[in-house]
Formats: structure tokens, sequence, C-alpha cells
């Protein structure tokens, strides 16, 4: 087994609801969430974080306004949509019963 690579996984398993979770409370910038989850120890990298922004907008979860910048050109802030405060809440209750069962078996 490569532990790495379960690892990797359960990361990347986590990264779209982790995602949400930050964006329900304001929109952000794609840097603003790159800080966030790297102060939550989850650590990615821009090369994975834009293209599973723009799938998440076009899957509806996501949409975006531009603001302008004092420090440069105008900034892209995500921000949830209908569709995506509806998903997170069935994502929050998924994990809740994840959670569950892997304290179950923890536990036992």
């Amino acid at each position: 087994m490569n532990i790495e690579n379960v690892k990797s996984q359960m990361r990347k398993g986590m990264l779209e609801y982790c995602i949400l979770l930050l964006l329900r409370r304001e929109p952000a910038y794609a840097s603003d969430i790159i800080g966030k989850l790297k102060d939550a120890r989850l650590i990615v990298v821009e090369g994975t974080l834009y293209p599973l922004l723009t799938r998440l907008k076009n899957d509806g979860l996501l949409g975006y306004e531009w603001v302008e910048s004092t420090q440069g050109p105008p900034r892209k802030y995500y921000r949830l949509t209908e569709l995506g405060e509806r998903i997170l809440v069935d994502l929050e209750q998924s994990w809740r019963e994840l959670n569950e069962t892997v304290d179950h078996l923890t536990n036992n």
C-alpha cells in the first residue's frame, strides 16, 4: 500500500467540501482561499485550485464577480450560488455520517 497516495486521495476528496465551507462565510479571491486552506493545514497549490474552481463554477455551485484592486488588475471573487448552498448542506450531512462511521469503527 502506498500510504502517501491514500493520504493524497483523502485530501482530494475533502477539498471541494472545504472550499464550499470557506465560501459560505464570504466571497473570496483564489489567493485568499489558498491561504485559508493553508491555515487549516490543507496545502493546495494554484495548479490544483484554479481548475477545481472552474469546475465548481461550471457545475453551477460557484459564481464570481470582478472587484477592482488597488494593487493591480481586478480580482475574481468566488461566492456560493443557491445550488452551491444546497449541495453544501448535503455534503455536511454526508460528512457527519462518514465521521460517525469512522468514530464507531475507531472506538469498537
